[in-house]
């Protein structure tokens, strides 16, 4: 307790590890669904470049058909395929999915959103879990996409992209929480 005897807010964690670490979960292709298979790694990274290394990110995206699995998107969704998932960080910051290439989902008005992955992370130090995407660099309905178009500064739009590594299918998308190079979250 304060001197005033108000008890002084504290953040999250850090025993995300203890209650969260279900290592399987980061694995979304485990009941073979349809649709090209892709890994998206990286880091998290605080604002002076360091590893964050008990992060949790948790992944929520469309099958390969651009449909979720959930009763308000009234379209039959792959059933081999959940669209959720849960990485922890490791000591170096770094985390892993595997996952499919999402197909394209409809935004407001109807008109089709970018193939994109919607991303959560739950840090130390966060009073509120961060909330952004991860877009396909090599995707050319980008130019399209209603919520790249609305963020005006292209550096923050870029922190958006994650980019195919060599021809194989890992996609390289690093979250930096703050300072240089931040990525661009949304305030939901």
């Amino acid at each position: 307790m304060s001197r005033d005897g108000v008890t002084p807010s504290q953040t999250v964690g850090p025993y995300f590890r203890l209650g969260l670490d279900r290592p399987e979960w980061s694995d979304l292709t485990r009941d073979g669904p349809r649709g090209e298979k892709i890994v998206v790694e990286g880091r998290v990274l605080d604002g002076d470049g360091s590893p964050v290394d008990d992060a949790v990110l948790e992944i929520w995206q469309a099958d390969a058909d651009g449909r979720y699995d959930h009763p308000d998107d009234g379209r039959p969704a792959d059933e081999r395929f959940h669209g959720f998932g849960r990485a922890m960080t490791d000591e170096a910051g770094r985390y892993r999915f595997v996952t499919i290439r999402p197909g394209r989902v409809p935004g407001q008005g109807g008109a089709p959103q970018a193939p994109h992955i919607n991303l959560t992370i739950f840090a130390r130090g966060l009073l509120k879990q961060l909330v952004t995407r991860i877009y396909f660099a090599d995707e050319p309905s980008n130019e399209g996409d209603p919520v790249l178009a609305g963020i005006g500064d292209p550096a923050a739009r870029r922190t958006l992209l994650a980019d195919r590594q060599d021809a194989g299918a890992v996609y390289r998308f690093d979250v930096v929480l703050q300072g240089k190079g931040e990525t661009a979250f949304f305030d939901v």
